[in-house]
C-alpha cells in the first residue's frame, strides 16, 4: 500500500498564523478574509504598475487611481499575464520592474480584460489577478460545508486524527490537519474510531481501516478544489498518511460553473462518505480479495502496458511474498509500484489507475 505526503507538507510549511485548532476557527478567519476582499473584472489597458519610494516595492493601481500592493502569489500571477519571468522581475530594482510590467499591460499585445481580487484590511491588497471568467469558489464556503457535514473537526466521527491510531490528547497547532490562509486552504479529517476489518488483508492476518479525506481549495487561482478520499491504516506525528489505498478523487477547475458544480457534485459527495455504512465498503474490499484474475499478465497489461505490468507483478511479490492473484492484489501491486515513482503528478496518475480496479468489483 501506499503512503500519502500531502497532508505532512502541509503540517511542514504552514506558518502558525495559518494553522487551526478547529473548524469554526477556521471559518471565522476566512469569513473576515472573505469580508474584506472584493472582485472586479478591468481592462488590463487600465492598470498601471508605480514604483514606491526608495525603491519598496510597487503598487499596481486600477481604473480610479488607488493602489493596491501585490502579494508574491498575485505578483507572479500579474509577471505570467503580461510574459515576463516573475522571478526576474523580482530582482529588478521597482522602476524598472514596473516598466516591464506596465509594458505588458499597455503596449505589448491588445487589451484584455482581466479578473482582480482585492481586500483592505487597512493596507489596500492585491490578492490575485485571474482570467475574466475565473469562476470562484469561497474558502469559507468548503469550510461551511464541512461543518455541517462533519461538525467541528474535533469531537465528531470525523476529525483531526491522531497518531498511530491514538487520540489526541487536544489539537494544537503543532499536531493540527486544519491550514489556510491568504492563498489556498487544506484540510485533513479522518474516522479512526469506526474502523473497517478486513480479513486476509496482510499475511493471512485481519486488518483495519480508517476512512479519511483530503480537501484542498484557493480562491486566489492557486489551485483547483480537489477532494481526495481514501482508506488507509496510520497517521504519524509528521501527519503523512501509512498504508493508504486512494478511492476517490474529485477535481473541480475554477471556471465559470465552478461555484454551482461545487454544491452538485462534491457537497453530495461529501455526504455520502460521511455516511457511508461500512458494509458496503466491505462489499468492495472482500470482493476484490474474492476476484480471481485469470492471465494476471494480460489482466494488467491492458490497464497498464506490458511493461508497467511486469513492474507491477514484481513490486507485489517483494512487499507480499507471492504472485499476484486477486484484484485485491493488483491494487497492492500497482499502489507498491506508485512508491517508487519520483514524479508526483505520474505517481498520482497510477495510485489513481490501481484505484479504479476497484470498480471491476462493483461491475
Amino acid at each position: 500500500m501506499s503512503t500519502l505526503s500531502q497532508a505532512s507538507k502541509q503540517w511542514a510549511t504552514r506558518p502558525a498564523e495559518e494553522r487551526f485548532t478547529s473548524l469554526p476557527g477556521m471559518l471565522a478567519m476566512l469569513e473576515t478574509q472573505r469580508a474584506i476582499s472584493r472582485a472586479a473584472v478591468v481592462s488590463s489597458r487600465k492598470l498601471r504598475a508605480v514604483p514606491l519610494d526608495d525603491n519598496q516595492g510597487l503598487i499596481i493601481e486600477g481604473p480610479n487611481g488607488h493602489g493596491y500592493a501585490p502579494t508574491h502569489w498575485s505578483f507572479g500571477q500579474a509577471a505570467q499575464l503580461t510574459g515576463a519571468p516573475a522571478g526576474y522581475l523580482r530582482a529588478l530594482p521597482a522602476p524598472l520592474a514596473a516598466d516591464c510590467l506596465n509594458y505588458g499591460f499597455q503596449v505589448d499585445r491588445s487589451a484584455q480584460d482581466i479578473g482582480v481580487l482585492l481586500s483592505n484590511n487597512g493596507t489596500p491588497e492585491l490578492r490575485a489577478m485571474t482570467g475574466p471568467r475565473y469562476g470562484r469558489i469561497w474558502n469559507d464556503d468548503v469550510v461551511r460545508e464541512l461543518m455541517d457535514r462533519f461538525g467541528d473537526g474535533v469531537t465528531g466521527d470525523f476529525k483531526v486524527p491522531g497518531t498511530w491510531g491514538r487520540p489526541l490528547d487536544q489539537v494544537d497547532i503543532k499536531n493540527t490537519t486544519l491550514y489556510a490562509g491568504d492563498r489556498d486552504m487544506f484540510v485533513f479529517l479522518a474516522d479512526e474510531t469506526n474502523r473497517i476489518e478486513l480479513p486476509g488483508r496482510r499475511d493471512g492476518k485481519t486488518g483495519e481501516l480508517a476512512r479519511g479525506f483530503f480537501i484542498s481549495n484557493s480562491e486566489t487561482g492557486a489551485g483547483t478544489l480537489r477532494v481526495k478520499t481514501f482508506l488507509f491504516d496510520y497517521v504519524c506525528a509528521n501527519r503523512i498518511v501509512w498504508g493508504a489505498h486512494e478511492l476517490e478523487d474529485i477535481a473541480i477547475r475554477h471556471t465559470a460553473s465552478a461555484p454551482d458544480r461545487f454544491i452538485d457534485e462534491v457537497a453530495p459527495a461529501l455526504l455520502a462518505y460521511s455516511n457511508a455504512a461500512a458494509g458496503n465498503i466491505n462489499q468492495v474490499l472482500r470482493g476484490a480479495q474474492a476476484s480471481k484474475i485469470d492471465k494476471v499478465d494480460k489482466f494488467l497489461a491492458t490497464r497498464f502496458g506490458p511493461r508497467v505490468a511486469q513492474r507491477i507483478e514484481h513490486a507485489h511479490v517483494i512487499d507480499e511474498g507471492r504472485p499476484i492473484e486477486t484484484i485485491w492484489d493488483a491494487v497492492t501491486g500497482a499502489t507498491a509500484y506508485a512508491r517508487s515513482i519520483p514524479w508526483t503528478s505520474e505517481r498520482v496518475e497510477m495510485e489513481t489507475l490501481a484505484g479504479d480496479m476497484l470498480e471491476l468489483v462493483n461491475a
